[in-house]
């Protein structure tokens, strides 16, 4: 066997023992190095002479093989370190990948995985998305109910959600739609609201968070995504379970109980500032927000209880609030208190 040939075959032998084993030398190895520098004679099927040709610390002479020839180890040495970093660093560089490879993979593994029997079905793309809202919508039969919590969208998008609406009004398909309160301030949506209210659909708007969903006839509904990690943020899940839907209907009826009716109308104005406004009646206001008792805001003022209900009154007439929780609300929506949630923040920066 020559040297080449020899360093090959124990290169073959040890790819695939341990690293820890391929990284070391065997006491017979390290012993037989020893008498080579000595000048003993060693036999070339020695399997310890391979593992001194796959480290180099020897080379042998195919004239005269029986007498191989010790190398520098301090050399072997640095060239095996020098390797085996090189085999760590592109080792380390294809584990980083890993995770960026799993996230891609997740969402086509979860789009199969759920469609199969599980009564969803997770839906990735954009496109996607909106082409199975489309036909599960045009094939509404009694009801569509939309929550909207995420502001205005694209021109595209509000276009198509117009025409699916008014074909769904068009066959006496109900179609209830819930906005956040803010888009009362924005002319597009206001406009798409006054035509379709004058069509038969209702609106209502909630200045509390609700969540977005699409429940069609109470059988089938669309869902954002909180289940696959690193899902964009347009994903979704078509859910066709039906306790599941009638759960999530039950949430959008929750929420529409608590909406202010819309037909498209600018946000109602509220009185500015502090105009009118005492001391007392901000002090009660704000205790009436957060939902103190009346007895406690009424010992902190030094005033009586019919004082205090005397003020409400006052309070509730100056913004048409029927209710204490309508007082609340229109107070939170006010100038004044917008003013002084910004003197609370502090200059910006």
């Amino acid at each position: 066997m020559d040297q080449d040939n020899s360093a090959r075959g124990h290169s073959g032998a040890g790819a695939g023992a341990p690293a820890g084993a391929r990284d070391s030398l065997s006491a017979a190895a390290k012993a037989l190095y020893a008498r080579i520098t000595r000048g003993e004679p060693v036999g070339p099927a020695d399997a310890a002479l391979r593992e001194l040709l796959a480290w180099r610390l020897v080379a042998v002479d195919p004239d005269r093989p029986e007498a191989p020839i010790a190398l520098d180890p301090q050399e072997a040495g640095r060239r095996r370190l020098d390797e085996g970093l090189r085999e760590l660093a592109a080792r380390a560089a294809g584990m980083a990948a890993v995770p960026d490879v799993a996230d891609e993979l997740a969402l086509h593994f979860e789009r199969a995985k759920w469609r199969s029997g599980s009564g969803s079905e997770f839906l990735a793309e954009p496109e996607q998305v909106g082409a199975r809202i489309g036909e599960a919508a045009g094939q509404a039969e009694t009801e569509l109910l939309i929550a909207h919590p995420l502001g205005p969208r694209g021109t595209d998008v509000m276009a198509a959600a117009l025409a699916r609406d008014a074909r769904a009004l068009a066959r006496g398909v109900s179609v209830r739609t819930l906005y956040r309160d803010g888009e009362r301030d924005d002319p597009a949506t206001r406009d798409r609201v006054t035509g379709l209210t004058a069509k038969g659909a209702q609106f209502r708007t909630l200045a509390a968070p609700f969540q977005s969903c699409v429940v069609v006839d109470r059988r089938q509904a669309f869902i954002p995504d909180h289940v696959v990690n690193s899902s964009p943020t347009y994903a979704a899940w078509h859910v066709m379970d039906r306790a599941l839907v009638a759960f999530i209907a039950e949430g959008f009826e929750d929420a529409w109980r608590r909406a202010d009716i819309w037909h498209g109308d600018a946000r109602r104005a509220v009185p500015d500032g502090g105009a009118g406004l005492t001391h007392r009646q901000r002090e009660i206001l704000i205790d009436t927000a957060a939902g103190i008792d009346q007895r406690i805001t009424a010992r902190r003022l030094s005033i009586g209880l019919r004082t205090l209900t005397k003020e409400l009154g006052v309070l509730r007439a100056r913004w048409g609030a029927p209710t204490l929780a309508a007082l609340a609300y229109q107070w939170a929506l006010s100038a004044e208190r917008r003013r002084m949630a910004d003197e609370a923040a502090g200059p910006e920066g």
